[in-house]
């Protein structure tokens, strides 16, 4: 079973940066895909960024290009999400979340998630 957990969210001014970390166990972590989500208060979960196992990226939300990057490490079992110049916007719940295999899919597909980290944006 693969078990995800979310960590590095935090409280920061806009323009500001964070590293979000997804670090993995349970399983082979190189056989699956692994995608960040986000959900704002009174707002659905939706894509941000996936990477495939070959390092392939999927961008699910035009609204972070150009600010938010993903990279995985193998060898540390945790997946990466950079996110850059923040705005108010971005402020919410970011889970990382694996599907049952080594390709981005659509959300509906992804039936691994963490618990998710916090990221509030205020000045």
């Amino acid at each position: 079973q693969l078990q995800l957990v979310e960590s590095g969210g935090g409280l920061v001014q806009p323009g500001e940066s964070l590293r979000l970390s997804c670090a993995a166990s349970g399983v082979t972590f190189d056989e699956y895909a692994v995608g960040w989500f986000r959900q704002a208060p009174g707002k659905e979960r939706e894509g941000v960024l996936c990477i495939s196992t070959t390092g392939v990226i999927t961008v699910y939300a035009d609204s972070i290009k150009g600010r938010f990057t993903i990279s995985r490490d193998n060898a540390k079992n945790t997946v990466y999400l950079q996110v850059n110049s923040l705005k108010f916007e971005d402020t919410a719940v970011y889970y990382c979340a694996a599907p049952p295999g080594p390709m981005c899919v659509m959300l509906h597909e992804y039936n691994y998630w963490g618990q998710g980290t916090q990221v509030t944006v205020a000045s």
